[in-house]
């Protein structure tokens, strides 16, 4: 089990100019997902009004901190999955170029989406981009690891699916338990219901989006020293806090029109939906990072907000809405792994 000591760091991050570039990329794809993926974790209470934008932006990012902390604690399997799903090969030069090649590249994907208020996957942004740096880098598909890919597929198809059948059958099981009591006493339960929601989603954010950049974080030091033979390794404290830390300050700078597009604009939640919709995609997630799966949060939550809105009538979901999202979606995996794969090469061509 291989570590870094954060001493060891400092002195190779200010010695090593490559190792500098690729922690600087790397930070700022945590900070960009914090700004336009943690949002969708506080769409539905805003959209509510059960909390203002700014007193929500600041409770995600709070969640979001211990959500990274203490689900790596306890649970590293996510970053070990994304570490491990790609091989970029003997040459230790060539891969770190790909690998900032690929960051760059999430980059550019991210802040285009955020631009046109659309929340595209930055997981799968992610897993694309550093899949076509990984295809450049070796000259074909020996730079995948099927075994290890194989769970993104799975997560794929878990963020789709569960996240609808949950916020479905939790939002018909909170009508029948709730049928008879007074709409007025269980308006204000359901509000203070949504900020714990709301709070248990930036929480599973942070642990699954986290652990997915730290594990790319620990693949960037590791090709920096010139080894590629590391096959497992140990998440260090100081890693984890500093991972917290921007993916926190991320987040704070908010996401308003993701929140729109989320919360407002798909469907017209009431109180009781949108604590559905937070608990749905809460669990999906939590069950996800016991298996090591990275799913998207983006579309755990958008589907559970489906899911919800379908429970009611099909006609309540704003499909015109959830046509431009998925397209977006089909479009992150081929189109960010594109810009990673010619990226790659560009660089390489380069440096």
């Amino acid at each position: 089990m291989v570590g870094i000591e954060l001493n060891d760091f400092l002195q190779q991050f200010f010695s090593n100019p490559a190792l500098a570039i690729t922690v600087i990329l790397t930070l700022g794809v945590i900070f960009v997902n914090g700004w336009t993926d943690a949002p969708n974790a506080i769409a539905t209470s805003i959209s509510t009004r059960s909390m203002g934008p700014r007193a929500a932006i600041i409770m995600a990012a709070i969640f979001n901190f211990f959500g990274v902390l203490v689900m790596t604690l306890f649970n590293s399997m996510v970053a070990q999955t994304i570490y491990s799903m790609v091989d970029f090969g003997g040459n230790p030069h060539d891969a770190l170029v790909s690998l900032c090649a690929a960051l760059f590249a999430i980059v550019l994907w991210a802040t285009a989406a955020w631009w046109f208020g659309i929340p595209t996957s930055e997981s799968h942004a992610l897993i694309a981009g550093i899949t076509g740096a990984a295809i450049a880098v070796q000259g074909g598909l020996a730079g995948i690891n099927p075994r290890e890919w194989v769970k993104v597929i799975y997560g794929l198809f878990l963020s789709l699916f569960m996240g609808f059948i949950m916020g479905w059958i939790i939002v018909k099981l909170v009508e029948l338990i709730f049928r008879n009591f007074n709409r007025r006493k269980t308006s204000v339960f359901f509000q203070y219901a949504q900020i714990v929601g709301s709070a248990g989603m930036a929480f599973m954010h942070g642990a699954q989006d986290g652990q997915k950049f730290m594990g790319v974080f620990l693949l960037g030091v590791f090709l920096a020293q010139g080894r590629t033979d590391v096959t497992e390794f140990e998440i260090p404290i100081w890693l984890i806090f500093l991972c917290s830390v921007v993916m926190a300050l991320g987040t704070s700078i908010g996401g308003y029109r993701i929140i729109k597009a989320v919360g407002m604009d798909m469907v017209k939640l009431e109180k009781y939906q949108g604590f559905s919709a937070d608990l749905a995609s809460s669990l999906s997630l939590f069950i996800a990072s016991v298996f090591g799966l990275p799913v998207s949060t983006t579309h755990t939550k958008t589907t559970s907000i489906m899911g919800v809105g379908a429970a009611k009538r099909l006609s309540n979901v704003n499909w015109g809405v959830v046509k431009d999202m998925v397209s977006a979606w089909v479009l992150t995996f081929p189109g960010c792994g594109i810009i990673g794969f010619l990226m790659a090469k560009l660089f390489m061509l380069v440096f």
